[in-house]
């Protein structure tokens, strides 16, 4: 099984405007009630528990999964899998890290880009993220499972939409020291060590470093169409935390 798990770098909370995100809510939502219910959280009795438990988390992962070398053959059911991998979550970790992305960067992206396109551009560089990590390596029978390639895809907007929006960021090698720095600054940071992440990815369990490359540029180009060629950030949109814009 491979995780994926966007780094936490962001302890902002975003400020939407035009009511509630409800899109980004329930994708929350739907991604807590599906790992909690699955055997992947542990909770539910109805997946036994020692190798019963190890063996349906398997088959779930499988079931649910991208797998690249099933999923480049063809097959009806494993085109789907690259919507179905996007609620599939590894650990704890791996669905929190990905819920407060999406939390946080989520509500300002919709409420810019209106439901039906953030919806879209959601499922769309989600599924692209991961055809494109199976594509990379064809010959590969791990499963792939989560929704960072579409939460990348959220990020890449975001860049487009809010670029001077404040992140508040804590990075390990300054002692996790919070610092304020506009989107433009921490998300191309960001997308720096996805980059140098990929060089040296490979098909073994970890981070598809690949599928949130592919996520974020095209999540920035479909922002960039859907807003005309140029970012329009208007005054209705509120930086994070509660600050005015810079």
């Amino acid at each position: 099984m491979l995780k994926k798990v966007l780094p936490a770098l962001s302890g902002v909370r975003a400020a939407t405007a035009g009511g509630r995100p409800v899109v980004t809510q329930s994708l929350i939502g739907l991604c807590c009630l599906v790992f909690v219910l699955g055997p992947a959280s542990g909770l539910n009795p109805v997946h036994g528990t020692g190798d019963l438990l190890l063996a349906a988390q398997s088959d779930h992962f499988r079931r649910w999964g991208v797998i690249p070398q099933e999923l480049l053959d063809g097959s009806p059911r494993a085109l789907l899998t690259p919507l179905t991998a996007l609620f599939i979550h590894g650990t704890w970790l791996h669905l929190l890290g990905n819920m407060l992305f999406l939390y946080v960067f989520g509500g300002m992206a919709e409420a810019r880009l209106g439901r039906i396109r953030y919806t879209l551009l959601y499922a769309g560089t989600g599924y692209l993220g991961l055809l494109a990590f199976a594509a990379a390596h064809a010959a590969s029978t791990e499963t792939l499972v989560g929704a960072s390639g579409a939460i990348s895809g959220v990020l890449g907007a975001f860049l487009l939409l809010f670029p001077k929006a404040r992140v508040t960021s804590l990075f390990p090698f300054l002692f996790f020291l919070p610092l304020r720095f506009p989107a433009w600054v921490v998300l191309p940071f960001w997308f720096g060590l996805q980059w140098l992440g990929s060089r040296t990815e490979t098909t073994e369990p970890g981070v598809a470093h690949l599928a949130h490359l592919v996520g974020f540029l095209t999540g920035f180009l479909c922002a960039w169409a859907c807003s005309g060629g140029a970012a329009r950030v208007s005054s209705a949109a509120r930086a994070t935390e509660g600050d005015s814009k810079p």
